[in-house]
């Protein structure tokens, strides 16, 4: 179980500190499958890091499992059981996908290869054709993305935090990455997901939403009762956007008289 009390992030500006997280607390208990969204430089991605362990909070306290790991370094909090994959996966030139899996699951050579075949199956990827390929530039980001899970999988770790990971692919990949959160969500035991993300088909299979709009929690609770009310803003977008390109218009939502949004299952013909 993930907890955060009371955390506040600041960032020096000049003479002055900027507020970009305020005051915020959550829990996140374990077989979990929670999203976090809001609008765009709300703090999503920095509340990520802060539990990765790439920034400090300047206030408050974060706990895995009853244990204090505010002032735990990125390397403290993996060996603990926190994964973290960025928006933009890194590329190792010189790593093959096989030594990275390896890596990644703290059991080196104890991987076989046939192991190490059924994670990439996992995420979709045919395994003879990139088991042995370098992590380099001649990878495209969906299929960097898809390894990064890979990776995430083999450590099977307590909690598994995602950055946006829709970020910069094409539709076609971001098709598969729903199948593989999908497989996740119905699979995790004794463990939690985390994922900063404000696509609507993401937030559809969360069993958690947290709302987060200018470094505050905006509201939180079960999916049923939030996404909702996320429908057609720009907290939840319909369709993937590719890197470079243009968002999709944002969809048309059917309001009752009161002008608030009628949930899919109330809609004419069940969807929106």
């Amino acid at each position: 179980m993930l907890e955060l009390k009371n955390i506040r992030f600041d960032v020096r500006e000049g003479t002055e500190d900027i507020g970009i997280i305020r005051d915020v607390s959550f829990t996140i208990p374990d077989n979990k499958f929670v999203v976090v969204t809001g609008p765009n430089g709300g703090g999503k991605s920095t509340l990520a890091r802060l539990i990765a362990g790439i920034e400090k909070p300047t206030e408050g306290r974060i706990l895995l499992d009853g244990v204090d790991i505010t002032d735990k370094s990125i390397t403290d909090r993996a060996r603990m059981g926190i994964s973290y994959a960025m928006q933009q996966p890194v590329r190792f030139k010189g790593i093959q996908v096989l030594d990275l899996l390896r890596l990644a699951s703290g059991k080196g050579t104890r991987v076989t290869v046939a192991e190490a075949c059924q994670y990439l199956s996992r995420v979709g990827l045919c395994a003879k054709d990139y088991i042995m390929r370098e992590v380099n530039a001649s990878l495209s980001g969906g299929e960097l993305k898809r390894i990064e899970i890979a990776t995430v999988l083999a450590r099977g770790t307590k909690l598994s935090v995602f950055d946006e990971p829709e970020a910069g692919i094409d539709l076609w990949s971001f098709q598969n990455l729903i199948e593989v959160f999908e497989q996740m969500r119905d699979s995790i035991k004794d463990s939690s997901i985390l994922i900063i993300s404000h696509q609507e088909r993401i937030l559809e299979i969360a069993d958690e939403i947290i709302v987060v709009a200018d470094g505050k929690i905006d509201r939180m609770g079960p999916r049923e009762e939030i996404l909702p009310s996320l429908i057609g803003t720009t907290s939840a977008v319909g369709v993937c956007v590719p890197l470079g390109g243009k968002p999709a218009a944002v969809p048309q939502v059917p309001t009752d008289e009161n002008g608030n949004p009628i949930p899919k299952s109330q809609a004419k013909g069940g969807e929106i």
